[in-house]
């Protein structure tokens, strides 16, 4: 029985897509205009730059706080 509504269904999602008419196109008019780009770029060189550190691990202490543990995360031996 699902097997049958299965083709059922596939046949006909199959002829609804081939019932569509795809060939229309819309046209569309398209309109050129001239752009004209008038930009002066000035660049200030900044020599009060400071220095930034930069650490291997991120939070490293943060996580070393979040992952302790207790004697119960031990195992034990049966």
């Amino acid at each position: 029985m699902k097997t049958i509504l299965t083709i059922i269904a596939v046949t006909f999602i199959g002829t609804m897509a081939m019932a569509q008419d795809i060939s229309r196109e819309s046209k569309v008019e398209t309109i050129t205009t001239d752009v004209v780009l008038d930009m002066d770029f000035q660049q200030a060189i900044r020599k009060d730059r400071k220095t930034a550190r930069l650490y291997k691990f991120k939070n490293s202490r943060v996580k070393q706080a979040l992952s302790f543990t207790t004697k119960k995360n031990k195992s034990i031996l049966a």
